[in-house]
């Protein structure tokens, strides 16, 4: 009725109801005023040693992290709460999507820990609070809090009885976010009855509504994470004084160091359950509370003349799709000390922080031997990759369709980059080197595109001059260029799955041999690191993210020719063409008059008619001292008929395959011959490669589907970080499953397998069968495992 209303009213009469309308939550927070007082932050958090702290741990935090931190952290948390911390409960929430790649202009920072000290100034930057700031009592403290309200909101209206919830409800990452504040919650819950929270899961059980509730209405007391022993408290007090020694030396080599595991969660192996650590730029030396130098990059201008490099713990809990840890102990210190710092070389002076030279590490890192540089990135390769993968660059289809959805890393062996002659052919190419964070956080993508095509053109052409020179004397490429990781280092093969918006790596050659394979060089890794992390802001406008993403195309192809290098010639073009199947013009002549034009041919003997797969078998013997049965079907406990069903699930292809989610974790509950105990899990995860005839093309990934081509891949243990789907099996049950899985063919029979199988957004148990397979993930990676994020679960 208001619609057609409006419709026949006067513009004068309309503009009067849109005032009205919109005022109604200025008139609401009158409301609230008049009954609660006006809001003002409050004082949450206390020391994980006060008296109220052990409830909150032991109690109120893990119903939290459970129910909550599954959906809510990092920059993809809806509406930006993250609940992965009390700094992060206590900021709120916000309209504005970190997300964003239409925006204009770069948008400020809004990185918790870093970009605002406390919470009020949270509040002058647009965050609305979930929880009361008015009076504090019982009454106040619920009726004014966001997610009390959100939380009863559920209690009373919990899912449908149905198990596959209707066309109401938005699952996908870019829904329309409402991000009620308090005084939106009255029309909230009137609209929207069904969307309290937990979003499109089940309800919390009542005993766990009843801990959170009573934890709000006392006020919602926090305290701050258990500090560090003291055995990790002096490991840090080391490592801190050797960042900040004062030696031009040093200085170089923290900064580069720095540049490089900002990302990662540092610890120190030599503890049972280590706590997790971020080196930082701290305007106050070690000794004093460490204070963040907020800059969007970590070779921005820290606009000081002295600042030390810190160890801060992490505070927040850990989530999968961000945990990158990275040990620390004294063989590490003295690898970096043998690379950078006894090493034979001298620092004449320290490189400026312009940003033509700071995001060009190739002229600002010249003075470091390429040597170390390299060995210390690759020693722990899995790190260095996954940065670009957990790093806010892994959000979103357009970051990751620039690569395909499974394929294998090789690296160059370290040895060759001591090369003289390498190092100079670095530094004349420093020109044709420089990346798109050069450009800081805004830039126009097309005009640029085309000025780093010519000088990307311009350093192969150069590269492959320089290679044919260097071969001129009788040698050739074979597999002997490609480390081997010195036989004991799992980092020298990785495996990248791509998951449509989200990405995973792994240490080893998992899987079939897959269409197209990267062999990385220093030179490479290292802009690959300064593209998509070092320089990559999230927050900078669409010409930025835009261009990085077309940047990353050079470097792709640049993996994937050095790989073809090994191949015999006339197999390159053909093997180039069937990757890039109707590739737009200038990518085909950038393709054809740059990529393609080395002709020194391989030094392997080729003795079969398909010599990728002869090239793949000889690369797994040359580093089959460094493969790990990790994700290897038959290295679990369950009998050879279970895994002869889970092989054949592994290997379905084509259009069937296609009719399966990006990442389904299937946890099998083995018999009791087959497991140490009766409630241990079998874990395993079904993913999901769609094929592309090629993936350079920006906004049409759906035309570039090759659906015939699509594969399956099942490993043993947990794979990705946001899953799409739960089976639940008994290992009696593999070869029905395997059965039935073999022979889906529509929609519908994929859902008739999910009706005896699936684990689904809404079965009752959802949250038991939640915790016992994070449970299990601790279990068998206690270092490694975090918390899944649940936003990407399906609906079907």
């Amino acid at each position: 009725m208001i619609k057609i209303y409006m419709l026949r009213t006067s513009p004068k009469l309309l503009i009067t109801l849109i005032v009205l309308l919109s005022g109604c939550a200025t008139y609401a927070g009158y409301s609230l005023n008049q009954l609660y007082g006006a809001p003002s932050a409050q004082h949450r958090i206390s020391d994980a040693l006060a008296p109220q702290a052990m409830t909150y741990h032991n109690t109120v935090k893990p119903v939290i992290e459970s129910r909550c931190v599954v959906c809510h952290a990092c920059y993809d948390a809806p509406c930006q709460f993250k609940m992965s911390s009390p700094q992060g409960i206590d900021r709120g929430a916000s309209k504005e999507k970190v997300y964003q790649g239409t925006r204009l202009l770069a948008s400020a920072p809004s990185r918790l820990f870093i970009d605002a000290v406390d919470t009020e100034e949270w509040r002058n930057r647009g965050f609305n609070a979930v929880l009361n700031e008015r009076i504090q009592t019982p009454v106040a403290n619920t009726q004014v809090s966001v997610l009390a309200r959100m939380l009863e909101l559920k209690q009373k209206n919990p899912l449908p009885g149905h198990t596959i919830l209707d066309d109401s409800w938005d699952f996908s990452l870019d829904r329309n976010q409402q991000c009620a504040s308090i005084e939106e919650m009255t029309a909230y819950e009137t609209n929207y009855p069904l969307w309290g929270m937990p979003y499109g899961l089940p309800k919390l059980s009542d005993s766990e509504y009843n801990i959170m509730m009573d934890w709000v209405r006392s006020g919602a007391p926090m305290s701050e994470a258990f500090a560090p022993s003291a055995t990790e408290l002096a490991n840090v007090e080391k490592w801190e004084q050797f960042f900040n020694q004062s030696s031009l030396k040093h200085q170089l080599s923290s900064r580069y160091i720095y540049e490089h595991l900002f990302l990662s969660h540092l610890y120190f192996d030599d503890q049972k359950h280590p706590h997790f650590f971020r080196l930082i730029r701290s305007t106050t030396p070690p000794g004093e509370k460490a204070i963040e130098i907020a800059s969007r990059r970590p070779f921005d201008d820290p606009n000081t003349s002295t600042f030390f490099y810190r160890l801060v713990q992490v505070q927040s809990t850990i989530v999968d799709k961000t945990h990158m840890p990275y040990a620390l102990n004294d063989a590490k210190l003295a690898s970096i000390n043998e690379l950078f710092i006894n090493a034979d070389y001298e620092v004449i002076s320290l490189p400026s922080y312009d940003p033509k030279e700071a995001a060009d590490p190739l002229t600002s890192f010249a003075q470091l031997p390429v040597y170390a540089r390299y060995k210390f990135m690759i020693e722990e390769a899995q790190n260095t990759i996954m940065g670009f993968i957990k790093g806010p660059v892994c959000r979103g289809q357009l970051a990751l369709n620039v690569i395909n959805d499974h394929f294998w890393v090789f690296f160059v062996d370290p040895e060759l980059v001591k090369n003289t002659a390498l190092k100079n052919f670095y530094a004349s190419q420093a020109k044709n080197l420089t990346l798109p964070a050069e450009k800081q956080s805004n830039a126009l993508p097309v005009i640029n595109w085309i000025s780093y095509a010519k000088k990307q053109g311009r350093f192969l052409r150069a590269k492959n001059k320089f290679l044919a020179n260097e071969l001129a004397n009788g040698a050739h490429l074979t597999t002997e260029l490609v480390w081997d990781g010195n036989g004991t280092n799992p980092n020298a093969t990785l495996t990248v799955f791509r998951h449509f918006d989200s990405s995973t790596v792994t240490q080893g050659l998992v899987g079939e041999p897959p269409k197209t394979a990267w062999v990385i060089d220093y030179s490479l890794l290292e802009r690959i690191h300064y593209l998509l992390v070092a320089g990559f802001d999230v927050y900078g406008n669409f010409g930025h993210q835009l261009m990085t993403r077309m940047y990353m195309d050079f470097l792709r192809m640049e993996g994937e020719s050095n790989f073809l290098s090994l191949l015999p010639t006339d197999v390159r073009h053909a093997e180039l063409k069937n990757w890039y199947q109707g590739a737009n013009q200038n990518l085909t002549e950038f393709i054809q008059g740059d990529i393609n034009q080395f002709d020194q041919p391989s030094g392997i003997n080729f003795v079969t008619n398909t010599p990728k797969l002869e090239l793949y078998a000889l690369l797994k013997q040359r580093l089959a001292n460094v493969q790990s049965v990790r994700y290897t079907i038959d290295a679990s406990a369950l009998s050879n008929k279970a895994k002869q069903a889970l092989h054949l699930i592994g290997s379905i292809n084509g259009q069937s395959a296609s009719i399966f989610p990006e990442v389904t974790f299937i946890a099998v509950e083995p018999d009791s011959a087959h497991s140490n105990s009766s409630s241990r899990l079998e874990l395993f995860s079904l993913l999901r490669n769609s094929a592309h005839k090629n993936v350079s093309s920006l906004f049409s990934e759906a035309s570039n589907r090759d659906h015939k081509n699509d594969n399956l891949t099942l490993t043993r243990g947990l794979v990705g970080s946001y899953p799409s789907a739960f089976w639940r099996v008994k290992e009696s049950q593999l070869p029905e499953l395997a059965i039935e899985a073999m022979h889906i063919k529509s929609e519908d029979d994929y859902r008739r397998l999910l009706d005896r199988y699936g684990v689904r957004r809404t079965t009752s148990d959802f949250w038991q069968f939640s915790d016992q397979l994070h449970q299990q993930y601790r279990i068998n990676q206690p270092i490694e495992a975090g918390l899944f994020d649940f936003n990407r679960l399906q609906n079907r």
